[in-house]
């Protein structure tokens, strides 16, 4: 167990029966671990993640894998080379609720996504797009599978310097539309994603862990309803845990991680592409 603040680091090590440290390089020399989970603040992911896979050892970094692509470009290139397991903390992968959805979703042609959440200090060193909207495009790309043809990105400052509230709107090659919103100013917390596809539309609360799937009756009857709906509840999981586990059959066995490196780097340059847009809007309202 390894944290900066030495209290912390002995509170918690207590409590799991194991060593406390208060700097990660400490384990490093000599082999002391094999994997490690970084879930220190996102401008120490780089240097982190980086000693430890020089070091030899997997990685878990916790989203989003680094402050810029080139950062995350770099940790891929070093996990390749030392044939190391680099996944990236994307929680809502894990999600019982996106695990009994996923392999429903075959051809996506509308997407919208909502993630609101109540005002936190924690995360606040990031814009809401890096905090909250990083999640669904990290679902949404692989999902859709096709190249971005078009962006575009608003986004306002409420209650930080940085963006609070933020929408993108995103279009394919394979002409699939992904509208996405994110509030960290909201007084409840909304997780909920919603694809349409043909004859199909299916709702996805993250929050309540609640699937709907809605479809078109392929017999139709006059005077029924047209549309058939389903609504699933799916038990309560740890996220957190199977994310863990998920890392750890990877290194075990040689497999890809679920959420590999590649897809949280492109996940972020998508993230920092919106925020780059968003900046540019706002300089060029206040010079107007």
């Amino acid at each position: 167990m390894v944290d900066a603040h030495a209290e912390t680091a002995q509170r918690v090590a207590k409590e799991l029966g194991v060593a406390a440290f208060t700097d990660y390089r400490e384990l490093l020399g000599g082999r002391k671990i094999d994997l490690v989970s970084v879930a220190s603040t996102t401008e120490t992911h780089h240097a982190v993640a980086r000693d430890c896979l020089a070091a030899g050892v997997h990685v878990l970094a916790e989203k989003p894998i680094t402050v810029t692509v080139a950062q995350a470009d770099e940790l891929i290139a070093l996990a390749d080379a030392k044939r190391l397991v680099l996944q990236v903390g994307h929680l809502e992968r894990f999600n019982p609720a996106w695990l009994a959805v996923r392999d429903k979703i075959t051809r996506p042609v509308f997407i919208e996504a909502h993630r609101m959440a109540p005002f936190k200090a924690r995360g606040i060193d990031v814009s809401v797009v890096l905090d909250l909207m990083i999640h669904d495009l990290d679902l949404i790309l692989p999902l859709v599978a096709s190249p971005v043809t078009d962006l575009r990105a608003s986004g306002v400052s409420v209650l930080t310097d940085g963006i609070d509230i933020a929408n993108a709107r995103i279009e394919f090659a394979n002409g699939c539309v992904a509208n996405l919103t994110a509030s960290r100013t909201s007084t409840a917390s909304l997780r909920r994603l919603r694809v349409f596809q043909h004859h199909e539309y299916i709702s996805v609360d993250f929050g309540e862990r609640r699937i709907g799937i809605s479809r078109k009756r392929e017999a139709l009857i006059e005077g029924e309803d047209p549309i058939d709906t389903e609504t699933v509840q799916q038990p309560p999981g740890d996220a957190l845990m199977t994310e863990i586990q998920a890392f750890v059959a990877a290194v075990n066995n040689g497999s890809p991680p679920v959420v590999s490196g590649r897809e949280g780097r492109d996940a972020l340059a998508i993230a920092l592409e919106i925020d780059r847009m968003i900046a540019a809007r706002q300089n060029s309202l206040c010079r107007s």
